[in-house]
């Protein structure tokens, strides 16, 4: 997770590493789930609605607060706006052999429109004693979409450690958004105790795959540690093994384990930066080869993802993922994106660059919100809530217009760094506003596809992205548009502008951004809340579109090229790693060595193949002032067999003005038909 929020947020710490606060905090809840995704109709909740989540024309019951002592005598509804939209008495409804109430005991509020509604407690005198919040939903009418991009991070084995029931309200409250895709997090160390042993007891992670599979969702699973018989000299367990094959197991292991049930892996979480082990590019593309052929020699069908990296991508990391030739042990690329959305389209141009055509997946993204210092439950403005919900649909809406196939927002559950919140639900479950906009877009961006944004002269602050979706099961055309311009948190909320489409269009219903229909005549006026505009399928080509940003193919030379099963692997001393801070809230590290010095440069090759291999290792590329010695290795591997190559460096001189980007030195096998591996990385002068 280590997020990198521009300007607003710290440098975040490990996901699972909760306060034990907030764990008390977290009340459980009684009921069931509901069934699951049907391919014709998603049903209500049975029995109790876990987090106080309603579909439309379904009576809204809600539990008393666990303080006994408030004895509330009356109700009210208060809606994202701060109107109140019902009331009512809370005595009349119990009967009860005293005048005190008991926690617990539901309180009918009737049928209550599409929304998120804050419950107030009050006494006689109407004066507020405690309060809960409440959502109703758009009944979801169709399968959502395997495909379809709106997906969330929901780390539900660890919100939920060891807790099936609580695991399985987690994945209902998830399928409910009508998201396709929950990301979610492992350990490794729990998985593979020791090298010879891996767990055969059932986990949190295979509970919480289950009941995620039972909810209808595809699973993303990341892990990011080392557990410390795998560790190398250095002994940092939050760093790649030293040894590749470790890795390689471990992902065979893993995707036979979860077969079926874990439809994607990342195989490690943002190794780009320091929480995340400091690696430079070359370890990341290495590390990412080994885990790909371990995933796909334990299930040939599982999507591998990138390794995800996040801050701001640079054109030197992509050239490191080109270099290496990594496209081929990918199958989808991956990041995190912490930055304002209307950013995205320029900051990610390396990013669809590496992607080399193949999709692109951002599997966090956010930006963090202060909560109140005062609450230990992370609680936040009214006005901070609302702008979160529209925030929702910018972020996904500007996300697909980027080039993104699929977006996660960070994240589900309640989680706080110190003061920065990021949930879309509370610490008992119950809603945000926030969650009930992902909701919406779940409904209204079912399997969207972008055609792109039509641009308004004279308006950058106003936006309007076209998409292709299944609305309802069906072919439509989804604008979304609001007006807003750049700035933090404080400076938004505020913009307005024109409505700016033609009014030749021909508009099916409008909603907005919590999915609260408009009717069939769009607003007047655009604002900082989105709105959802319906067209017939087609309709938008009558206007003038922006295309999204598009990752170029690689050239027909590469487009055939398979992995290798020989990989090769730099392990220099982790102390020779250091951040180049040259370009902000980039996470990019490279390798630093005294100049005139002649240094060890440990290669190691592999062969994860079930037969030997012979071929040679040719020295391909060196800088100018860089010597290498020797440069060709002629080597042979039995299976599983890795052997290091004796190699010396030396740098001679400090003075070399050649771009950083340009500086690779590059080592290319030949394998005949066990492939053409390279290795490609960069070392530098230690600054005086």
């Amino acid at each position: 997770m280590n997020h990198h929020c521009r300007r607003t947020c710290v440098p975040f710490a490990v996901l699972f590493l909760f306060t034990a606060d907030i764990r008390a905090a977290e009340a459980q809840l009684a009921g069931t789930p509901s069934a699951s995704l049907t391919e014709q109709k998603v049903v209500a909740l049975v029995r109790e609605h876990a987090g106080n989540v309603f579909l439309l024309g379904e009576p809204v019951t809600v539990s008393l607060p666990a303080e006994n002592a408030i004895n509330p005598s009356s109700w009210r509804a208060i809606d994202d706006r701060g109107h109140e939209v019902a009331h009512g008495s809370v005595k009349d409804q119990l009967t009860r052999a005293s005048e005190q109430v008991s926690s617990g005991q539901r309180v009918a509020l009737g049928e209550l429109g599409v929304g998120w509604y804050r419950i107030e407690w009050c006494d006689a005198g109407k004066n507020v004693l405690g309060w809960t919040t409440a959502a109703v939903l758009t009944p979801l009418v169709a399968k959502t979409p395997e495909d379809s991009p709106i997906c969330v991070d929901a780390a539900i084995s660890w919100f939920a450690r060891d807790d099936a029931g609580r695991q399985a309200d987690f994945a209902h409250l998830a399928a409910l958004a009508g998201v396709s895709w929950t990301r979610d997090r492992l350990r490794w160390r729990d998985m593979q105790p020791a090298a010879d042993q891996f767990t055969s007891d059932p986990t949190t992670y295979d509970t919480a795959a289950e009941q995620q599979a039972k909810a209808g969702l595809n699973v993303l699973q990341v892990f990011h540690d080392t557990p410390a018989w795998a560790a190398g000299p250095d002994g940092r367990q939050g760093h790649f093994p030293d040894d590749l094959r470790h890795v390689y197991r471990f992902c065979q292991a893993m995707a036979r384990r979860f077969a079926g049930k874990v439809q994607a892996w990342e195989p490690w979480n943002e190794a780009n930066v320091a929480d995340f082990g400091a690696h430079t590019v070359d370890e990341i593309c290495a590390y990412q080869k080994a885990a790909y052929l371990g995933f796909k020699s334990g299930d040939t069908g599982v999507t591998v993802c990138w390794n995800a990296t996040t801050g701001v991508p640079t054109d030197r990391q992509t050239a490191g993922v080109l270099n290496n030739e990594a496209w081929p042990y990918f199958d989808t690329f991956n990041i995190h994106s912490y930055d304002w959305p209307t950013s995205y389209q320029q900051l990610w141009e390396p990013v669809r660059r590496a992607a080399v055509g193949k999709p692109i997946w951002v599997t966090e993204s956010d930006r963090g919100m202060t909560a109140a210092a005062d609450s230990p439950t992370h609680e936040l403005t009214a006005r901070k809530e609302r702008l979160k919900a529209e925030y929702m649909a910018q972020s996904f809406a500007l996300s697909l217009h980027a080039g993104a196939a699929r977006h996660f927002h960070f994240i589900l559950g309640q989680y706080g760094e110190r003061d920065v919140e990021f949930g879309l639900l509370r610490h008992d479950l119950t809603p945000r506003p926030a969650y009930v906009a992902l909701a919406a877009l779940g409904r209204m961006l079912a399997g969207a596809r972008c055609l792109g944004r039509y641009v308004v002269a004279d308006e950058p602050d106003t936006f309007v992205i076209a998409f292709s979706a299944l609305h309802e099961g069906k072919h439509r055309d989804v604008l979304v548009a609001w007006s807003e311009r750049a700035g933090d948190w404080p400076q938004r909320g505020e913009q307005t502008t024109n409505w700016p489409l033609p009014n030749s269009l021909t508009v099916e219903w409008c909603c907005d951004y919590f999915g609260r229909p408009l009717g069939h005549t769009v607003p007047q006026r655009l604002t900082s809340a989105p709105t959802f505009v319906v067209l017939p399928a087609g309709e938008a080509a009558r206007l003038t579109l922006d295309p999204p940003g598009r990752s170029p193919s690689r050239n027909t030379m590469s487009a055939g090229k398979k992995p290798s099963p020989v990989v090769l692997q730099c392990l220099l001393p982790l102390n020779t790693a250091v951040r180049d801070e040259s370009i902000p809230w980039a996470w990019e590290y490279e390798h630093q060595f005294d100049v005139d010095t002649q240094h060890e440069l440990p290669l190691f090759i592999y062969n994860f193949d079930d037969k030997s291999v012979t071929g040679t290792i040719t020295l391909e590329n060196t800088p100018p002032g860089y010597r290498v010695t020797p440069g060709r290795w002629q080597v042979k591997l039995g299976p599983m067999e890795r052997q290091r190559l004796p190699a010396q460096v030396r740098i001679a001189t400090s003075g070399d003005t050649t771009p950083k980007a340009e500086r690779w030195l590059i080592f290319r096998g030949n394998f005949g038909e066990a492939g053409r591996p390279v290795l490609a990385l960069q070392l530098f002068a230690k600054s005086k």
